[in-house]
C-alpha cells in the first residue's frame, strides 16, 4: 500500500503532492508495469510496458501455468525490477488475478518471483479482483453506476457499482483460456450457462466494460460508425449498437479481423471470444448503455490508497489544475475565474445538466494552458490538447465542450478545429455556452491581467436582462480600454445580452 505520513499534511499539500507510483500487474494474457504520476487526485501515465505471456493459457487443460508463460512472465519481471530499481518510484503495488491464484503450481510461481526478483506478488481473491476493477472505474468515472465487467484471460469479474461503492462482486470461469477447449455454438451454450445463475443478481441497464479486449471492440464499433473522436475511455454504445457489433465480431476470421484499423493484432485470438461474452451479458443482464473504462484494477489499487477526502474530489476539475499548473502560472486564477462568473453563468439555464457547474470550474483551471504556445496558433493548439488530454472524469461530449471553450478563450473565431467532431457530439446550444464560456474566461483573465487579486476588484452579473460589469470602489480604471471593452461585448453577444459597463 501507498505509505501514508504519520501526521497527514493539510488537504490543500495532499491534493497538489507529486508521486510516482508503479503498479506490477500478473494477469492471466498479460503481465504489465505502469508507472503513474499521481498529482492528488489527478493520475497521469508515465510509463506503460506489457507483455502477452499467456500465463494462463493452459488452465482449462492442465490446471497449471503455461510454462512457456511462465518463463515470460518471470523474464519480463526481472526487467520491470531492473526499471525500478532507478529509484523513480515512491510506492510499488503488485497484484497477481486469476491465472496465479487458481493455477496448482501458482502458490511455486509466486515463490520463484520472490527468490528472482524481490518483489512480492500479492495474489487477489476473486472478490477482491473485482472489487478493485470497480474502484478503477470510480477513479475514472466518479459518478458511475450500474455493473462492472472486468474480463481477463481466464476470468470474468462482475460488480455492481452504486452511491455506496462496489458491492457483491462474483467471478465466474469466462475467460478465454478457461474455455479454450469450447467452440462454435458449444461456446456459445456455454458462456450462457455460466451467467445464467448470475442473472438477477446483475441485471443493469448500464454495463462498464473493463479490459483490453473489450476496448478492443469498442475501437472496432468506433471504426464501423466512422466516429472521430478515437479515445475509448468513456466511449458510450447503446446495448443495441453494442449487440450488433459483438455479432459481428464473433463471426469473423482472425485474418478479417486483421483488415480492420486500429485492433490489436495481439488480441484477435481472444476478441471473437470477448464479443460472445459481451452479447450474453448484453442479452441475459439487460443491458442498454455500454461504457468503456480504461481504468480498472491497477487504478484502482490507487485510488483505494488515496486519502478520503483527496478519493471525494472530482478527478476532472484537478486534473485540469494540475494540467495547467504545469504552465508555471498562478493556480488561484481559476478558481477566482470560477466564482467571478458564478452570478451570470448559474442563472443561466443548463445546457449540459447537472454538469454543467464541474464543466464551468474545469474550464476556468484551464485558463492559461495556452500561456506558453505561440499566440499565432494557441487557440488551435489548446483544442486539440484539451479534446484529447489524459484526464478522467469526463464524457466525449464534454471533452468537446471544454475543447470549444478552451478554444474560445484564445480567439472569437466561431470555426473551430475538427468542426465535424464537434457538430457529432454538441448541439448548437451546447456549442454557444462553450463559447461564452471561453469568452467570459478571456474577459476575466484580460480585465485582471491574469491575476487573482485583481480580478477580486470587480464584478460580473446580470441585472435587468442585461450583462453588467462593474468594478468595486477606487478600482474603476481597471475597466478601461478598448480591449475590456471588445471582450465584453463579445461574451454579451454570445450571451444575447445587452452590455453595461459601469464606471463608478
Amino acid at each position: 500500500m501507498l505509505a501514508r505520513a504519520a501526521s497527514p499534511a493539510p488537504l490543500e499539500s495532499r491534493v497538489r503532492e507529486q508521486r510516482d507510483a508503479a503498479v506490477i500487474d500478473v494477469g492471466s494474457n498479460s503481465v504489465r508495469l505502469v508507472i503513474y504520476r499521481m498529482e492528488g487526485r489527478a493520475l497521469w501515465t508515465v510509463y506503460n510496458e506489457k507483455v502477452l505471456a499467456g500465463l494462463g493459457r493452459d488452465l482449462g487443460t492442465t490446471g497449471a501455468l503455461a510454462p512457456q508463460g511462465a518463463e515470460q512472465a518471470l523474464a519480463a519481471l526481472r526487467r520491470f525490477r531492473a526499471v525500478l530499481d532507478t529509484g523513480r518510484t515512491q510506492d510499488i503495488f503488485t497484484a497477481a488475478t486469476a491465472a496465479v491464484r487458481d493455477a496448482v503450481d501458482g502458490e511455486a510461481f509466486v515463490g520463484r518471483v520472490a527468490a528472482e526478483t524481490g518483489l512480492t506478488l500479492r495474489v487477489l481473491t476473486g472478490a477482491e479482483e473485482a472489487r478493485y476493477a470497480a474502484l478503477g472505474v470510480l477513479a475514472g468515472a466518479p459518478d458511475g453506476e450500474g455493473v462492472v465487467g472486468d474480463l481477463g484471460g481466464a476470468s470474468l469479474e462482475l460488480v455492481r457499482l452504486g452511491p455506496g461503492g462496489p458491492a457483491g462482486g462474483a467471478t465466474l470461469a469466462l475467460g478465454p483460456f478457461a474455455l479454450d477447449s469450447f467452440k462454435g455454438e458449444r461456446l456459445r451454450a456455454e458462456v450462457r450457462a455460466r451467467i445464467a445463475p448470475h442473472a438477477a443478481r446483475f441485471a443493469t441497464r448500464t454495463f462498464h466494460a473493463v479490459g483490453g479486449a473489450w476496448r478492443n471492440l469498442a475501437l472496432i464499433h468506433m471504426r464501423l460508425a466512422d466516429y472521430p473522436l478515437k479515445i475509448v475511455h468513456q466511449y458510450e454504445i447503446s446495448g443495441a449498437d453494442a449487440l450488433e457489433t459483438a455479432r459481428f465480431i464473433s463471426r469473423q476470421s482472425k485474418a478479417s479481423l486483421e483488415t480492420i484499423e486500429g485492433v490489436s493484432k495481439k488480441r484477435l485470438e481472444t476478441l471473437p471470444h470477448a464479443a460472445i461474452v459481451l452479447e450474453t451479458l448484453i442479452e441475459t443482464l439487460g443491458v442498454e448503455r455500454i461504457v468503456t473504462s480504461a481504468y480498472g484494477l491497477r487504478e484502482g489499487l490507487l485510488f483505494e490508497a488515496m486519502a478520503p477526502e483527496v478519493q471525494a474530489l472530482d478527478p476532472l476539475i484537478e486534473g485540469c489544475a494540475a494540467l495547467n499548473a504545469r504552465q508555471g502560472v498562478d493556480e488561484t486564477l481559476g478558481p477566482t475565474l470560477e466564482a467571478w462568473m458564478a452570478p451570470v453563468f448559474a442563472a443561466l439555464p443548463p445546457v449540459m445538466g447537472s454538469r454543467e457547474g464541474v464543466l464551468r470550474a474545469a474550464a476556468c483551471r484551464l485558463a492559461d494552458l495556452g500561456s506558453r504556445l505561440h499566440p499565432d496558433h494557441r487557440a488551435d493548439l489548446v483544442f486539440e490538447k484539451v479534446l484529447r488530454a489524459p484526464i478522467a472524469g469526463m464524457r466525449h461530449v464534454e471533452r468537446a465542450f471544454l475543447a470549444v471553450a478552451a478554444f474560445a478563450r484564445h480567439s472569437t473565431a466561431s470555426s473551430v478545429p475538427e468542426g465535424g467532431t464537434v457538430s457529432r457530439l454538441l448541439n448548437d446550444a451546447q456549442r454557444r455556452r462553450a463559447r461564452a464560456l471561453g469568452a467570459a474566461i478571456r474577459l476575466g483573465s484580460d480585465l485582471s491581467g491574469r491575476s487573482s487579486t485583481l480580478l477580486s476588484q470587480s464584478r460580473l452579473g446580470l441585472h435587468d436582462g442585461r450583462l453588467v460589469l462593474m468594478a468595486v470602489d477606487g478600482w474603476s480604471d481597471m475597466l478601461l480600454g478598448e480591449q475590456t471593452t471588445r471582450r465584453a461585448t463579445t461574451l454579451a453577444g454570445l450571451l444575447g445580452l445587452p452590455l453595461e459597463v459601469r464606471l463608478l
